[in-house]
């Protein structure tokens, strides 16, 4: 398991808004998001304010959780965009233009004849 520290924690509560942008993640991970934001925002809590030292406990296991179960989807998002796939963008079409190359067939089949 990798260690987490505040730094990468920072860098996927960052990549959360860049994940719900994107059209291609699933609805179930957007949904656990959502929840997420829903259940620390609400003011019912699992573990009551009256037991103060752990009060805020079971909103940050809800948070921690749904960050670890999503750093895999977060991660892409990293440096704030998804990887483009340009394999798609350039199929098909020749984006080499004015270069004059010769192909030499000298080599591999000289040498087994000798």
């Amino acid at each position: 398991m990798n260690h987490i520290g505040l730094r990468v924690l920072l860098k996927r509560l960052h990549a959360i808004k860049f994940m719900m942008k994107d059209k291609k993640v699933p609805l179930w991970k957007k949904a656990l998001i959502v929840l997420g934001i829903v259940y620390i925002v609400v003011p019912t809590d699992l573990i009551p304010f009256v037991v103060f030292p752990f009060a805020g406990f079971d909103d940050i296991l809800i948070a921690g959780g749904i960050i670890y179960l999503l750093a895999d989807t977060l991660d892409t998002y990293w440096y704030g965009e998804k990887p483009v796939d340009l394999s798609k963008k350039f199929s098909g079409k020749n984006i080499v233009e004015g270069v004059e190359y010769e192909v030499d067939n000298k080599g591999k089949d000289d040498e087994e004849d000798e």
